[in-house]
């Protein structure tokens, strides 16, 4: 893993939803210390409410990166972008991405960061080596972070969660998975981007043997119900091998995320198949509760909502935003 050059100026392209900008909101909310502002493209209709600045500008004020803080579908680099990137790296930024596409694939890019001596780092992309899973069990305690859909809360979940139990004392390590819990923590795997052979292999070299009262707080990826990345979640489950789960949702979606015509299925029908799915790698692995992304909701609203789940799941229910996840903390660590 680079070692990335702080502080770090934020680029949402010309995005027009808060979900493709998912990593830049992350960035901001989780290492705003690490952030010196944004710049975007004409047309673009989202914003972190941080100060516009441009490249020069923010090099000027001491940036070391501006991040590529946008996770579309497909993980493609917008070629119409380049000129913008371009001209960071020539205001002496280094330049970085969480997508797919390579920025070394952009020839003048390249011929840019040479001129300045700055660096190209694509951070989903890795030249580590993973195996196949041994299905060994390990050492340690692990919960994992799944979902119903893509960009519900799966990444704020796990670091809510990991600060928490630090902040009982309990030794945890918040594991990340993609592009934006490495820039975030500094270290992990982008596991989409790996041979699909080796997924559970790396999930496992992610949380390799620890302490018997040590927890792995490992950020899901996808939804074992999505038609294009369920293959990657069920990677990260079986190589994970957690001991607990917590399922994170938004109300608000009927349908998996730009693919109507699959429907989300029923929350404890989700359950049961996540459970189904991880008991070929541990058997006693169950769900401590459930993390809401309820933004969308009125306080009544959500009272009544997180009343409802509770009194049909058994579960304690949160959002890590607007309730903090002291009740899944309290769950996980239950005897």
């Amino acid at each position: 893993m680079h070692r990335l050059r702080k502080p770090y100026l934020l680029f949402l392209g010309d995005v027009q939803d808060k979900l493709t900008a998912k990593t830049a909101f992350g960035l901001k909310d989780w290492c705003a210390d690490d952030v010196v502002g944004e710049w975007s493209l004409p047309g673009c209709s989202i914003t972190l409410g941080l100060e516009r600045l441009s490249p020069a500008a923010a090099a000027q004020r001491g940036a070391g990166s501006i991040i590529v803080g946008i996770a579309p579908t497909g993980g493609k680099l917008p070629p119409h972008w380049i000129a913008e990137l371009k001209a960071a790296a020539d205001a002496g930024l280094d330049v970085v991405s969480g997508l797919h596409t390579r920025l070394t694939s952009f020839p003048e890019l390249v011929q840019a960061a040479a001129r300045r001596g700055v660096r190209l780092i694509d951070v989903r992309h890795s030249d580590a080596a993973f195996g196949a899973a041994s299905g060994r069990k390990r050492g340690g305690k692990r919960v994992l972070t799944v979902g119903t859909d893509c960009a519900l809360g799966k990444k704020y979940t796990a670091l809510a969660l990991a600060k928490n139990l630090r902040s009982r004392g309990i030794t945890a390590t918040f594991r990340a998975t993609g592009q934006t819990g490495i820039m975030i923590c500094g270290e992990g795997i982008a596991i989409d981007a790996v041979i699909a052979d080796f997924l559970a292999g790396a999930a496992e070299q992610l949380s390799p043997d620890n302490a018997a009262d040590h927890w792995d707080v490992i950020e899901g990826q996808g939804s074992l119900f999505h038609p294009a990345y369920a293959g990657v979640t069920l990677g990260l489950l079986h190589g994970s091998q957690p001991d607990a789960i917590v399922l994170c949702h938004d109300p608000q979606r009927r349908t998996i995320d730009e693919y109507p015509d699959f429907p989300l299925p029923a929350l404890q029908v989700v359950i049961d198949d996540y459970l189904r799915a991880g008991r070929l790698t541990n058997a006693a692995i169950r769900c401590v509760g459930l993390s809401i992304n309820s933004s969308s909701l009125s306080d009544a609203d959500c009272s009544a909502y997180f009343a409802r789940l509770t009194a049909e799941l058994g579960l304690p229910v949160c959002d890590p935003v607007r309730t903090g996840v002291d009740a899944l903390a309290e769950a996980l660590l239950a005897p």
